[in-house]
């Protein structure tokens, strides 16, 4: 089942509460960047995000999914996304522990940009 837009639309704006988040359509799903940095998808219509250390001890008790079929990695599902105290401590540590987005024009290297 895709993200509808609707979805789409609701778990964007709790997010932009938090700071910098844009998404970008993927194969009828969505990709979710904080401040430039992947940190997870909407996808079937559920908030999933990068199984970090933060995100790990911050929700310690949130269901683990497949964000698609074939996928080799669990993600968080993010029930609480209206709670923006949470959202905010959440985003910005697994911001801390993401890898800095690779330069498109600098043939894979990391971009001095985000260093």
């Amino acid at each position: 089942m895709a993200t509808t837009k609707e979805f789409h639309d609701y778990i964007a704006e709790c997010l932009r509460r938090v700071g910098n988040v844009t998404t970008r359509r993927m194969m009828g799903e969505y990709c979710v960047y904080f401040n430039e940095k992947l940190i997870g998808d909407i996808c079937d219509n559920s908030l999933l995000l990068k199984p970090t250390e933060s995100a790990l001890r911050l929700l310690p008790e949130a269901e683990r999914a497949y964000p698609y079929e074939g996928s080799k990695t669990q993600m968080i599902v993010v029930d609480d996304v209206e709670n923006t105290e949470l959202m905010t401590e959440l985003l910005n540590a697994m911001y801390l522990e993401l890898p800095a987005p690779k330069c498109k024009s600098c043939k894979g290297k990391t971009s001095k940009l985000y260093l």
